[in-house]
C-alpha cells in the first residue's frame, strides 16, 4: 500500500534510476499553449541541459517537489539548465488556462510552461505519472528520470554532472537547502496510513454508503456513525458524479477515518467566482493547533478558486482520527482527499 501513496500521485511508484541513454529528447510541439515562453523545440534547446517535469497543481505529490524545482532553476539556469514544466491538467478545472497562470504565479514558477491540454506531450513522453522528471544531456539524450517524490540529492547530482559535461563552469558540489511551507512540506511517511482517496465514482474507494443506483443524481446520505480506517462517508444532499461530489443543500459534509499528519482536499466553487465556506473538525471538535494552512483554529475557511486545500496539519502525535468537512453553503465539488 505504501507505494501508491508514498511518493506518486495516481499509480504505483517506480524509482529513478540512471541509464547511459535512454533515448531523445521528444517534442513540445502537441502543447496546447506555452506560460512565461516562446514554444521551444529540442533543437532550440541543444547545447543546453534540460530538465522536463510532468505535473499538475492540485496534485500534492508534486507541489512537495516544488521547492526543489524552484532551488534547482535558481542556482543552475545561469550554468546552462533549462526547466520545462509540463501541466498535464487530471480535474477539469485544470484545462482553464487562467487557473493554470494564476497558480503557476503563485506558486513561484518562474520558469517555461508547456500547456499539455490534450495529453500530447504526455503521450510524446510515454509518461505515465505526475510528478515525473526526465534530464536529457546538452545533445537532447535523455539521461535519467524519476517518477514521484524523492531522489532529489542523486536528481541534482546528476544535473551537476550533465552540466560539467556540457562544459559548464564549475557548480560546486554543494546541493541545494530548501524551507519548504504548508503543502509544500514532505509527508510524514513513518505516520502516514491512509492514501489518496477520490470523491467521484470513477475511481472511488472506502465510500460506505456508495451505490451504483445513485450515482449522478441528487440524494439525501445519512451516513455513518462509525467508520474504519480508510473508509469515508457524506451526509446531507450531494450528488457523487464521475468525478466529483458535489454538495446541493447547506449542511452537506464528508466524514474520513484516516491516520497522517496532514489532511488535504482537492475542491472547487461549483460556479466561478464564487467562494463557499468551509468547517473542518478532527473528531467532532474544532481543529486547534491542528488546523491546516487554509483554516483556522475553530476550522473555519473559505473555498473561493479550484485547487488543493490543506485542512489539517497535526503538531502532536499521530493516531487514527475522523476528520468531518462541512459545507454550510451549496456549491462545491470535492474532488480528492490527500494525506501527509
Amino acid at each position: 500500500m505504501s507505494g501508491l501513496f508514498r511518493s506518486i500521485a495516481h499509480r504505483p511508484a517506480d524509482g529513478g534510476r540512471t541509464l547511459p541513454d535512454e533515448g531523445r529528447l521528444a517534442p513540445f510541439d502537441r502543447a496546447t499553449g506555452w506560460i512565461g515562453s516562446a514554444p521551444l523545440t529540442p533543437e532550440a534547446l541543444r547545447g543546453r541541459v534540460v530538465l522536463v517535469d510532468f505535473w499538475t497543481y492540485t496534485c500534492v505529490n508534486w507541489l512537495r517537489t516544488l521547492p526543489y524545482l524552484r532551488a534547482w532553476n535558481a542556482k543552475y539556469a545561469d550554468a546552462g539548465l533549462t526547466i520545462v514544466g509540463v501541466h498535464t491538467p487530471e480535474f477539469g478545472f485544470e484545462h482553464d488556462v487562467a487557473n493554470v497562470t494564476a497558480h503557476a504565479r503563485a506558486l513561484g514558477v518562474e520558469y517555461p510552461v508547456a500547456l499539455d491540454a490534450d495529453y500530447g506531450v504526455w503521450d510524446d513522453f510515454a509518461n505515465r505519472y505526475w510528478p515525473a522528471l526526465y534530464l536529457a544531456d546538452a545533445a537532447g539524450r535523455i539521461r535519467y528520470h524519476h517518477f514521484g517524490e524523492g531522489e532529489y540529492a542523486m536528481t541534482e547530482m546528476v544535473i551537476q554532472q550533465l552540466l560539467a559535461d556540457a562544459g559548464a563552469p564549475d557548480t560546486g558540489p554543494d546541493l541545494v537547502a530548501v524551507e519548504p511551507r504548508g503543502l509544500e512540506v514532505a509527508a510524514d511517511w513513518s505516520t502516514l496510513r491512509s492514501p489518496e482517496s477520490y470523491l467521484g465514482y470513477g475511481q472511488s474507494s472506502g465510500f460506505v454508503s456508495e451505490d451504483a443506483d445513485l450515482y449522478d443524481r441528487a440524494h439525501v446520505y445519512a451516513g455513518h456513525e462509525r467508520l474504519r480506517l480508510n473508509e469515508w462517508d457524506l451526509t446531507g444532499d450531494w450528488t457523487v458524479s464521475r468525478h466529483a461530489a458535489v454538495v446541493n443543500e447547506g449542511g452537506g459534509r464528508i466524514s474520513f477515518a484516516f491516520q497522517a499528519r496532514d489532511v488535504n482536499l482537492v475542491v472547487a466553487p461549483s460556479a466561478s467566482g464564487s467562494a463557499i465556506p468551509v468547517r473542518v473538525t478532527l473528531d467532532g471538535r474544532p481543529p486547534g493547533r491542528a488546523h491546516g494552512t487554509d483554516v483556522d483554529d475553530d476550522g473555519r475557511g473559505v473555498i473561493d478558486s479550484p485547487g488543493t486545500y490543506q485542512l489539517i496539519r497535526q503538531p502532536d502525535a499521530v493516531a487514527e482520527r475522523v476528520v468531518g468537512i462541512e459545507f454550510p453553503e451549496a456549491g462545491a465539488a470535492a474532488y480528492c482527499m490527500t494525506f501527509g
